[in-house]
């Protein structure tokens, strides 16, 4: 009995704990879920507009179901139907016109000599579902966007590859090699971050412009050949993670450095790479800064400058411009649905076996 007396608080403590882990957890999943939902209304939001029409848009704007009002013809008037209680039974009638109070005035299409005064409150709007799927194919087709999609999927597709080929260079090199100053080097790469845009804008417009590069899409994808200090930074720290004891094992087997890189450090590598182009998609495909300082005549410019023009001359048309703007996000999303699984893993390091 003493010993189990003096198990019982190390049992309670344990309680606590689990409990205590429990109401973490809850919270995290409350959190989590609340943040989901406020991401994905806006986005369920811009959806229902793209695919409405601007009537539906003025007459039901906050349902996100794209739907009509159901009318019948009254007197050669179209006019909405509703499901009215009256004296205890469901019969449609439309609504006639407004009255004072919240009330209605209704009549019987089959009878329209009869009328009959109830409040609005009580009675229930008749809908049907109408998708207007050719707001897609009236808004690509109002501005040139095929040619945007083609532009932006160049400077994505072959500035990615070269921010991959130029960055993994350099992680490498800083990750793996020993010299004299290499780490003030890695310092002074990393201080780039600190420099604004901004700052170096003029002098590289200038030197574009010397080169007749202004105005077509090397200014948004050469530079992306020069490694840039934050995807060095995440490569390198993942590089650092890798033994060295594999590049030991490569040098006895005959692989020289390049070798080793592509055979042994970049099979390895494979969630950080996918993370770093995930993260330069996502950033080249909704660049509007430089394009719009860089391109000039609409045949050369990109999705973000060419959906930003559509915005500002179909303002009105707010359907037109759901439409563009989903077929914008579409790329983005299904990128990362297909790579999810990679890029959860991020520059987790799993480990190695001896």
């Amino acid at each position: 009995m003493a010993a189990t007396n003096r198990n019982l608080p190390f049992r309670s403590l344990t309680l606590g704990y689990r409990a205590q882990e429990r109401m973490i957890k809850v919270f995290a999943v409350l959190l989590l879920t609340i943040g989901a939902v406020a991401i994905i209304i806006p986005f369920l939001f811009m959806l229902s507009l793209g695919l409405k029409d601007a009537v539906q848009i003025r007459s039901d704007p906050l349902s996100l179901i794209p739907r009509t009002p159901i009318t019948a013809e009254v007197n050669g008037e179209n006019l909405p139907l509703y499901e009215v209680n009256l004296d205890g039974t469901s019969r449609q009638m439309a609504l006639l016109k407004n009255a004072p109070g919240k009330k209605g005035v209704f009549i019987d299409p089959a009878n329209p000599q009869q009328t009959y005064t109830l409040l609005l409150a009580d009675q229930k709007a008749l809908y049907r579902i109408e998708i207007h799927l050719e707001n897609f194919k009236l808004a690509l087709t109002a501005q040139p966007f095929g040619t945007y999609f083609i532009n932006t999927m160049i400077v994505t597709f072959v500035g990615g590859f070269g921010m991959l080929l130029s960055c993994t260079f350099v992680a490498y090199g800083f990750s793996r090699f020993r010299a004299r100053w290499l780490n003030v080097l890695f310092l002074l790469l990393l201080s780039t971050i600190m420099l604004p845009s901004q700052v170096r804008l003029i002098p590289i417009y200038v030197l574009f412009q010397k080169i007749g590069w202004i105005n077509t899409l090397l200014p948004l994808i050469v530079p992306a050949f020069f490694a840039n200090a934050y995807d060095v930074f995440m490569l390198r720290q993942f590089f650092m993670t890798i033994p060295f004891e594999l590049d030991d094992q490569a040098k006895i087997d005959g692989a020289n450095s390049i070798q080793t890189m592509f055979y042994v450090m970049l099979p390895q590598a494979r969630p950080a790479l996918i993370a770093v182009a995930i993260f330069h998609f996502l950033y080249a495909w909704n660049d509007f800064y430089e394009p719009l300082i860089f391109l000039h005549t609409q045949d050369h410019w990109t999705m973000a400058v060419g959906l930003q023009t559509f915005n500002a001359l179909y303002a009105i048309n707010t359907h037109l411009i759901m439409a563009a703007s989903i077929v914008m996000i579409i790329p983005p999303i299904v990128l990362f649905f297909m790579a999810q699984k990679v890029f959860t893993q991020g520059v987790v390091f799993r480990g190695f076996k001896g």
